[in-house]
Formats: C-alpha cells, sequence, structure tokens
C-alpha cells in the first residue's frame, strides 16, 4: 500500500537535501550523488536526515536505544521517478542486473568484485613440459605466510652462459646492459627480478596459455577447477609483474575468446589507474572450424596508464596514405600572408630534391613549374596564376620532406603531403600477422629440428612492441612466457631498423628453452652480425628431484632417488620417516607411478629452488664463481 504521507515527505525531502550543497548541481538535485553518498553512510548526510523529526522516523529503525539507517529504503525512496523525475536517469537506473530479482541494482551498489575458489591463494605453476599434468598446491598468503615469504625470496642464479654472433661463451661479469634469459619457475623468477627492476620495465608481453577446452590445452594443472586456477596461475603473475613496470609502463596480455572475458574482468581489479583496451587482431585467416563459427582472431590487452599518451603512432602503408596538396588555399593562404612560405621544392627524376631559398618580395616565378635543366623548380603557384604559400615555412619544411611527394601534372608538378602514420585502430588486420606464415616457419628456418607448437606471428608481435616503446630506444621489454623467443626476436629487428639499445627479459621454465629459444635467438644474432645475451637458470634444490622422479624408469631408479632424498632434500612437515620405514614393504609394492606419486608428495614445494640470502650456506654447494655473478646481478 502507497504512504499517503509520501507527496508531502517528498518535499520535504527535498528542501532538506537541498541544504547539502553536495548534491546541487545546476540548480538541480543530483539523483546519482545523493545515492553514492548513501552508499557510503557519508556522516554528514546522516545528521543532516537525522535533523527532521518526520524524515527520522521514516528511514530510521530504533533498535534497543540506538538508531539504524535504513540504506536501501532512503534510496529506493530517491530512485522513485516521483521524488526526482528526471526522465533520462530515471529510466536508465532500471535497466541492468539486480541480486535475486530485488529491485537493487549492481550499479547501485560498491561490493561487485570478481570472485573464484582460489582468489587468496599463489599458483606456483612448476610444469616443464608441455604433456606434465600436475596437481598444484595452492599456497594460501593469508594462512601461511611464512611459506609465501620464503617463496618469494630472490633465489640464486647458475649456470651462466654468455651467446653472441661467435656462440657460447664463458660469464666473465653482468651488466645492467644485458638481454637476459632466465631458465625456471616465472612467478619466481618475477619475484627475483623485482630486486634489480622494480619499476623499471618500458613493456611486458605475455603470451600466456590459452586454456581451451580441447586437448590442445598445454595448461594442464589442477583441473578440477580448471577455470578458477588458470585465473590464480596469471593473477599471482601480473601482481608481482606490475611492481617492475615504470609509470608510464605498458602491458599487453594475448589472448583467445576461451578466456577473454574473464582476463578482462581480472585487469579491471588489478589494474584499476590504467586505461584497458582489447584490440583484435586477425592471426588465422584460413580459420579454426567451430560449431557454429569459424574463429580467425585472436586478442591483445593494452594495459597502460591513464591520462598518459603511452601509445604511439602506426605506420601507414603507402597505398593508404591520404594525400593533399602542400600548397595552401582558402584565407591567409596568400603569399603575402607568409612571406617565407614562398620558395622552390627542387624535383629531379620525378622526386623531390631538396629545397631553394625564399625569393624576394620583387621577384616572380615565370609559372608554377620552371624548368633548369634536370631540374624542375617548383613554387606554390595555383592553376589561375595566384601565387600562394606553401603550407610550411622554409626553416621548417625539411622536418617534414620524409611526407612529401612530387606528382607529375600537365603543367609540371604538384608537391603533395602525406602522413604516414595514424592512429591505432582496434582491428589489426595484415597478412603479416598470419602465425602459420610468419610464425612457424620462421622458426623452423631457424631452427630446423624446432619442435615448438603454435609460435606468434613475428611481426604480430613485433607491432605490439613498436606501439608501445618505438619512440623509446633503451627501454626494456620483459615477456615471462617467453616460449619460442618471438618476443625478443621482434625486439632485435626493431634494434637493428631504427639502431636502438632496447633490452629484453625472458623467463621460461619448459626445457625447450635451450633447445629452441636459446637457438633461435643465437640465429637471429648470427644473422645480424651483432647483440647478445646473458643465460642463466634459477638453482634448483627440491625441483632436482622432481625432475629425477619425473624421469625414473624403474622402482630401483626411484629407491636409489629416495635415499638422497632422506639425506639432503627439504621434505613436508607432514612427512614421518619412522612410519615410512615401518611400511616400507606395503610401498614397494605400489605401481612406478604411485610410487611417484607418493614421492613427489612427500617434497616440500616451496624449497624447490635455493634463495639467495642462503647463498653461502655449504649445503648447497654454490660455487665461488655463482656467488660472484650473483653479486653483481644483485648488486652487491
Amino acid at each position: 500500500m502507497a504512504d499517503s504521507r509520501a507527496p508531502a515527505l517528498f518535499d520535504q525531502l527535498k528542501d532538506l537535501l537541498q541544504e547539502d550543497k553536495r548534491f546541487v548541481v545546476e540548480g538541480r538535485l543530483n539523483k546519482n550523488m545523493i545515492v553514492e553518498h548513501a552508499l557510503k553512510l557519508d556522516k554528514t548526510l546522516i545528521k543532516l536526515l537525522l535533523s527532521k523529526k518526520r524524515i527520522k522516523e521514516h528511514f530510521f529503525t530504533d533498535i534497543d536505544g540506538t538508531l539504524v539507517f535504513d540504506k536501501d529504503r532512503f534510496i529506493a525512496f530517491v530512485d522513485n521517478k516521483q521524488f526526482l523525475p528526471d526522465s533520462y536517469t530515471a529510466f536508465k537506473n532500471k535497466i541492468g542486473l539486480t541480486l535475486d530479482g530485488k529491485d537493487d541494482f549492481l550499479k547501485e551498489r560498491k561490493d561487485v568484485v570478481l570472485v573464484w575458489p582460489y582468489k587468496d591463494c599463489v599458483l606456483e605453476g612448476g610444469q616443464t613440459k608441455e604433456d606434465h599434468k600436475r596437481d598444484e598446491i595452492f599456497w594460501n598468503k593469508t594462512l601461511a605466510p611464512d611459506e609465501i615469504d620464503r617463496l618469494f625470496e630472490p633465489k640464486v642464479l647458475t649456470n651462466f652462459k654468455r651467446f653472441d654472433k661467435d656462440g657460447e661463451h664463458k660469464v666473465s661479469e653482468v651488466k645492467d646492459a644485458d638481454n637476459l634469459i632466465i631458465k625456471g619457475n616465472n612467478l619466481l623468477a618475477l619475484h627475483t627480478l623485482k630486486e634489480k627492476f622494480a619499476g623499471k620495465v618500458k613493456l611486458i608481453y605475455i603470451d600466456p596459455p590459452y586454456n581451451p577446452d580441447s586437448n590442445s590445452n598445454t595448461f594442464c594443472y589442477n583441473n578440477t577447477f580448471n577455470e578458477s586456477t588458470w585465473l590464480t596461475f596469471i593473477k599471482n603473475r601480473l601482481e608481482a609483474a606490475k611492481t617492475l613496470l615504470r609509470n608510464d609502463g605498458v602491458l599487453i596480455v594475448a589472448i583467445d575468446d576461451n578466456e577473454q572475458a574473464p582476463l578482462w574482468m581480472l585487469l579491471r581489479e588489478l589494474f584499476k589507474e590504467y586505461e584497458i583496451h582489447c584490440i583484435t587482431i586477425v592471426h588465422n585467416p584460413r580459420g579454426v572450424q567451430g560449431t557454429n563459427f569459424s574463429y580467425t582472431h585472436e586478442y591483445a590487452f593494452f594495459v597502460v596508464p591513464k591520462g598518459r599518451r603511452s601509445i604511439g603512432d602506426r605506420n601507414i602503408n603507402e597505398d593508404e596514405i591520404d594525400f593533399s596538396n602542400l600548397r595552401n588555399w582558402g584565407g591567409e593562404s596568400l603569399r603575402t600572408d607568409g612571406k617565407n612560405c614562398f620558395y622552390p621544392v627542387i624535383v629531379e627524376g620525378n622526386k623531390i630534391a631538396g629545397f631553394g631559398d625564399v625569393l624576394e618580395e620583387n621577384i616572380h616565378p615565370a609559372g608554377q613549374t620552371v624548368e633548369e635543366g634536370s631540374r624542375c623548380l617548383v613554387y606554390p603557384i595555383d592553376g589561375s596564376g595566384v601565387e600562394r604559400k606553401w603550407r610550411y615555412a622554409r626553416q621548417s619544411v625539411e622536418d617534414v620532406e620524409h611526407l612529401l611527394r612530387a606528382k607529375k601534372t600537365k603543367r609540371g608538378y604538384e608537391i603533395e603531403i602525406g602522413k604516414d602514420f595514424g592512429t591505432y585502430r582496434t582491428v589489426w588486420q595484415d597478412p603479416r600477422y598470419d602465425a602459420n606464415e610468419y610464425g612457424t616457419k620462421i622458426v623452423k628456418a631457424l631452427v630446423p629440428d624446432c619442435k615448438f607448437d603454435f609460435p606468434k606471428s613475428l611481426y604480430n608481435v613485433y607491432d605490439c612492441i613498436y606501439a608501445a616503446v618505438a619512440q623509446d630506444k633503451d627501454a626494456i621489454v620483459l615477456d615471462f612466457f617467453a616460449g619460442s623467443g618471438t618476443t625478443a626476436h621482434a625486439v632485435l629487428e626493431l634494434n637493428k631498423e631504427d639502431k636502438g639499445n632496447r633490452r629484453y627479459i625472458l623467463c621460461e621454465q619448459m626445457h625447450y628453452v635451450e633447445t629452441v629459444t636459446v637457438k633461435r635467438l643465437q640465429k637471429v644474432i648470427a644473422n645480424n652480425g651483432q647483440g647478445d645475451f646473458v643465460y642463466c637458470e634459477l638453482l634448483k634444490w627440491n625441483e632436482q628431484y622432481v625432475e629425477r622422479i619425473e624421469e625414473a624408469k624403474s622402482t630401483k631408479d626411484l629407491a636409489d632417488i629416495w635415499r638422497t632424498m632422506r639425506e639432503k632434500a627439504h621434505l613436508s612437515y607432514k612427512v614421518d620417516l619412522e612410519a615410512f620405514d615401518r611400511n616400507a614393504k606395503e610401498f614397494a609394492q605400489l605401481s612406478l607411478e604411485d610410487q611417484k606419486r607418493f614421492l613427489l608428495e612427500v617434497l616440500d614445494k616451496n624449497q624447490l629452488y635455493v634463495n639467495y640470502c642462503e647463498i653461502e650456506d655449504a649445503d648447497y654447494k654454490v660455487s665461488e664463481e655463482d656467488k660472484r655473478l650473483n653479486r653483481l646481478f644483485y648488486g652487491g
């Protein structure tokens, strides 16, 4: 039943709210602003509402002497069309998602967040082979802070090698200007890089696992909650990566349709102070056949700081350039309107060869195009013989010479200008983005025995990188899903073209980093005749036992591994060695796979690699040379 007192209450509440100037915009009450302050339980608003007895009785409830503000009732009342009939605003607020079918819109609530089961966990992700499925431990940041702190400690680096055009060399020093490839768990590698590169990386480009619902999925972790697992896996790494970005840094994440929507929500949550642009890239013109559609595209999220021009201009192909006359027309286009803008453009062999001096006021050319031997002098004279002016003064025209062309006409030449650059569009189409032609075939040509699946087109990645760092020749570019090394290859190509000094840092935990990534980049450097990079690895501890267990061929092999593990490995606190000894016979009767599963379970996954703070611990047997190189890397 409607409140018969409502009309009078409407008027009284309107008059009261108008006393708070925050709610008055252009002489009218702003409904959205009132609702926003009610949602925040604004003290000034509540005090104002309590000042009128009738309004207090309507919107507050007395519970044992305590007045409780009925926020929902107040917002519903304010949102009533009779109260503030601002037509369009009132109408559009009634369109949207509601909770439980009630008149409670998500757009009016501030507590809508992205939620998934493992949101507050850390997924280490220790996969080293694409077909290796792993039941992952989800470290909880709240329940196990000590373990998490230890997990994220910087790691000892080992197995240093330098590669240049002449091949592999011993590393004598680690320099700030070095390109870098780190083999090992990429989450731990990111936390290791924080020591040296926090706030220094201009561009992070990553191409993470796409997580398709098919046999081609290389994201093989705990599949019980595959979607949640993937989100946790990516979230942990993006949180760490964000600390590495410069204030003007850019993040680019390649993804396809399977995780595009969840990733967009995750990026919005993690990068609130950034703009997020979703670019569509046609990378497979032949298409991948689905049930109803053939998919020809994927996406690239560009995450850029708000309020900054972080993305440069794109290059435009000559056949796309829109040319116009360099000669001025219309108002203030006469020679007398700009004396420094009347000079000859020299054309030779149908091409612009230079510019003459500004003509004195009393000198008038015989025509628009004056021949002088093999050269033509072209003046800004229109078809009616009127002396006009060029759009650029003589002292500045050479800055745009690369944008000019000479166009042959019946009366000589016209000089035209056309921009070969423009703003990037949100859909990218180019035959060079074909992943098969310019991804797979390029990698195979450089590394003939390569077994790497689905490499990106070199030019797809190149154009993404160009958009972010073309104007920064000293930028650091990071890719912690390095794959076959396309990101580094693109950086090398860009440096070759503009003589830049951009550096790349790659992180990759898959074993193919040595057989594909390193070999590919070494070949590119050899072809270019310049450049080098340093390769190193996170120093393994329990990880070495993980790999030995996975590769074991017999129970005898596992027995030997177990004897070493008991003596040297970090075992889980849950392991009761005495109980294990008592049940040794039962363990021996297990299948090879069950024995492997058990031994993997007893390893402390928090101790897969050696922490830098323990580099002097004799148990880890870190060489003096590795100690020296680590001190150079970490700076002390």
